[in-house]
């Protein structure tokens, strides 16, 4: 009988290290597949681009070979706008912009492009896993895709959108000619509207600050019109991109007079740029499948343009306004008042410098011997800088509801001073905010409040005091509102400047 149960326990011992072996294999298998789900397989390999890898190679090395040489930009690159079209039409445009990155710093480039063949609300974006290209496998930087997908219940993963759309996955080969050990966040787009694309771009633009990324928008321009009539079309869009003129750019696409088929991922690089400040857009190269192909009668229309940082616009202290457009924005809030209070008369500025021609929020406040006299302002930015600057004067000086309008002989006592806000992003939480350098939007329902970075140093107030007040005072809340989880809470920047 020993023997027996010896024998015994020696097949279950077998037996149990088979199943070990096979359940190992089997979970390595699944493993491996699940590994798999994430990763994006070229859909138009073959057909946009070669599938071969030494095809590929030589047909990108050729492109940017082609690109004529120039002195190296020396400003911070942070966004190429590209074309997505096969590589024998747009290839040779796409690389002016691919030159200009080649061996550059970035860890991560987010790429955006739009979904053709649907409007969908929101985005779509790529969480995890890799895409691959016959160049080899690029992993998406999920850290990043995630904390983007999670400012917004809009911000979806939908795999099939991503799976037969091309416009994205054309940006990946040349990124793996001219870059080294990059991640990517893929970003599919398609609703440019107001209601829309600036929520996408205040996600982007809020993580990745102090950060190594490169954005690459994905467009092509006009479609099928006669070479000149497209070359007429795509040069005015090239001049409202170049004046990053966002107002005049959608009013054309809404008429017609320009297209640009990555329209909701123009905008919000455009938007981005806004939000960084300091920018400025250069037109790299245009072409038209004419180039190419011969044909004049039915072409498309491609552009390559980057969006540079310009550090040189800012003084040594980091302010993004030199002493002479402060004293100027200062004059505009006085001769304004001053003119208003006397006689009723509306001031209109001449000021030629171009930062005053862009759209800015403000808030103009009024000190009657150091005391405060009056302040109102704009969170959102809606009339170029210097009218605004002169209108929020006016309603300083006339409508503030816990002052009466100023007189003529308080004028000798005013004092001013202008706020230029950044546009406000929505914040998850209080332990983001600084105090002292943001200000803070409170909003609930029909009731919201706004205080200034300025304010907590000010009034020595400590971050919760801060908050009491800024609900309670500013917004008609209950005091506590701001611990509310359905309670927005925003952020925003100023450069605040006086007399």
């Amino acid at each position: 009988m020993g023997w027996i149960n010896i024998l015994r326990i020696k097949r279950l011992s077998l037996y149990g290290r088979r199943l070990a072996a096979f359940f190992l294999i089997f979970l390595s298998t699944c493993l491996a597949f699940a590994a798999q789900e994430n990763v994006r397989h070229p859909f138009v390999s073959g057909a946009f681009y070669p599938a071969d890898k030494n095809e590929l190679n030589r047909m990108i090395d050729g492109f940017l070979a082609k690109v004529p040489a120039k002195n190296k930009i020396q400003d911070p690159i942070r966004i190429l706008i590209l074309p997505h079209a096969g590589y024998i039409y747009s290839g040779q445009t796409a690389a002016y912009g691919c030159r200009l990155i080649a061996d550059g710093p970035y860890d991560t480039v987010i790429l955006i492009g739009p979904y053709h063949k649907a409007l969908f609300h929101g985005a779509s974006i790529w969480k995890s896993g890799a895409w691959q290209t016959p160049l080899g496998s690029v992993p998406v930087d999920a850290e990043l895709a995630r904390a983007i997908a999670n400012e917004s219940p809009d911000f979806i993963y939908t795999e099939e959108v991503h799976l037969d759309e091309h416009s994205l996955e054309v940006q990946v080969p040349f990124l793996q000619k001219v870059l080294k050990n990059f991640k990517i966040v893929p970003i599919l787009i398609s609703d440019p509207s107001p209601k829309n694309y600036p929520s996408l771009a205040q996600a982007i633009y809020k993580h990745i600050q102090d950060k190594q990324t490169l954005i690459i928008v994905s467009s092509d321009m006009s479609h099928y019109y006669e070479d000149t009539v497209a070359q007429t079309m795509d040069s005015r869009t090239l001049g409202f991109l170049k004046d990053q003129d966002v107002h005049s750019l959608s009013n054309a696409l809404d008429a017609g007079t320009s297209e640009l088929c990555g329209q909701a991922a123009v905008l919000t690089a455009l938007e981005v740029s806004r939000l960084m400040g300091g920018t400025r857009l250069e037109v790299l190269n245009y072409s038209t499948t004419a180039d190419t192909t011969g044909d004049r009668l039915r072409v498309v229309g491609y552009g390559a343009s980057v969006i540079l940082q310009t550090p040189s616009e800012r003084t040594p202290s980091g302010s993004t306004w030199s002493d002479n457009q402060k004293k100027e924005l200062l004059d505009i809030a006085g001769r304004t008042v001053r003119s208003y209070v006397t006689d009723g008369t509306v001031y209109q500025p001449d000021k030629s410098d171009s930062m005053f021609k862009e759209n800015r929020a403000v808030f103009v406040t009024l000190r009657k011997k150091g005391q405060l006299r009056g302040c109102i302002g704009r969170l959102i930015a809606q009339e170029p800088l210097d009218l605004a600057v002169r209108n929020m004067a006016i309603e300083a000086a006339s409508q503030d509801p816990r002052f009466g309008p100023v007189q003529k002989d308080e004028l000798k006592d005013l004092s001013f001073s202008v706020s230029v806000l950044s546009p406000p992003i929505k914040i998850n939480g209080v332990d983001e905010i600084v105090l002292g350098k943001h200000g803070v939007i409170v909003r609930q329902g029909g009731h919201s409040g706004v205080f200034l970075p300025q304010v907590a140093e000010e009034l020595a107030y400590n971050k919760e005091i801060f908050l009491n007040e800024l609900c309670s005072q500013k917004a008609g809340l209950p005091e506590h509102c701001w611990q509310d989880p359905t309670v927005d809470l925003y952020v925003f920047t100023a450069d605040e400047f006086g007399e």
